[in-house]
């Protein structure tokens, strides 16, 4: 597996080997051993499954705050996504940046998240399904959202009228939600 760093103090994007013949490819998307190698010493306690039936379809900006807050492995299995992190770590020297990365399930590519960063992404393609790993558990009275338009952070998703949930609809603004 080979890291690369991104904007974002803590936020890499993770290729993975990939071994392929003509009949089909083989790689090694997670390994405890591999990830301690590349200074990722994260615990992941749970597997998560994410699918959006239609292009267009944004999720985000997603987090739980201390004391759950979460690392996440971001990975998309089929289909295209543009995934997003925003480091909301006080304390950071890259505190309210914002990267974006083209996952797809002919790349291969993984995002992996530190704590303190919100998540997002938006759907390319139809049919679209996404793995990840995370390091707490799920935390209803800790899970928070943050308006996926919001001014201050100024993510261009690059999608047109998107499909969201009523939770994303109506989620704050980060200077008026309670995750900093």
């Amino acid at each position: 597996m080979n890291r690369i760093e991104t904007e974002i103090d803590g936020v890499f994007i993770i290729e993975p080997k990939v071994f392929g013949d003509n009949r089909g490819w083989f790689y090694e998307s997670y390994s405890s051993k591999a990830f301690a190698d590349m200074g990722i010493d994260t615990v992941f306690v749970q597997d998560n499954r994410s699918y959006s039936a239609k292009k267009g379809t944004l999720r985000g900006l997603h987090c739980q705050k201390s004391p759950a807050a979460q690392a996440k492995l971001v990975s998309c299995t089929r289909g295209e996504i543009i995934d997003v992190a925003v480091d909301i770590r006080k304390d950071s020297p890259t505190f309210m940046k914002h990267v974006k990365v083209l996952l797809t399930a002919e790349n291969k590519r993984m995002l992996y998240i530190p704590k303190g960063c919100l998540h997002g992404f938006a759907a390319l393609t139809d049919d679209v399904e996404l793995s990840y790993k995370v390091d707490e558990f799920y935390s209803p009275e800790n899970d928070r959202s943050v308006k996926f338009d919001d001014p201050d952070i100024g993510i261009d998703w690059g999608v047109a009228g998107p499909i969201l949930s009523e939770k994303d609809k109506n989620a704050p603004l980060l200077k008026d939600s309670d995750v900093i």
